[in-house]
C-alpha cells in the first residue's frame, strides 16, 4: 500500500462524523449525498437553502484546502469516458435500488445501528472487494 496516511484519514473521518452529527443536530435530516441531491430535484421542495448549502460545500472545501497550500490530487483513469460513464449510471441505479447511498448507509445508518443499512454496507463493501479483485488480479486493470 502507498500513500498511507492515518492522520488525515482520521482527520477526514471525524470531520465526516461532525458533519453528519451537525446535520441531524441542527436539521433532523440524515447526511446521504443522493437523499439530499434527490431532494434537490424535486420542484416542491422547501429545504432548498440547506441542501444547496451542503452539496456547494462538498465542491467548495477542496477548492479552500488548496487556496491554503493543500495539494489538489490528479485523478487519473485508465478507462474511457464512455466505461465511466457507465459506472455512474449503474452507482445511480443501484443507489435507487439500496434506497440510499454509501454516505447515507455506511456513515449515518451504520450509526444509528439500522439493520438495514448494516446489511447495504456490507454489501457495498463485498461488492467493491470483488470487483477491485477481480479488475486488479483477473483482468489485469
Amino acid at each position: 500500500m502507498h500513500d498511507f496516511t492515518p492522520i488525515s484519514g482520521l482527520a477526514g473521518g471525524a470531520l465526516i462524523g461532525l458533519a453528519a452529527a451537525l446535520l441531524m443536530l441542527l436539521t433532523g435530516r440524515i447526511a446521504g449525498v443522493t437523499g439530499i441531491v434527490g431532494g434537490l430535484l424535486q420542484p416542491d421542495t422547501a429545504d432548498r437553502g440547506w441542501r444547496i448549502a451542503f452539496i456547494a460545500g462538498l465542491i467548495a472545501a477542496p477548492l479552500v484546502a488548496a487556496l491554503f497550500g493543500a495539494p489538489l490530487p490528479r485523478p487519473t483513469m485508465n478507462a474511457s469516458l464512455v466505461v465511466v460513464a457507465i459506472a455512474g449510471v449503474l452507482v445511480g441505479f443501484g443507489t435507487r435500488m439500496g434506497n440510499g447511498c454509501t454516505s447515507g448507509h455506511g456513515v449515518c445508518g451504520f450509526a444509528r445501528l439500522s439493520g438495514r443499512s448494516i446489511v447495504a454496507t456490507f454489501i457495498f463493501m463485498t461488492a467493491a472487494i470483488v470487483t477491485v479483485a477481480i479488475v486488479r488480479h483477473v483482468i489485469g486493470g
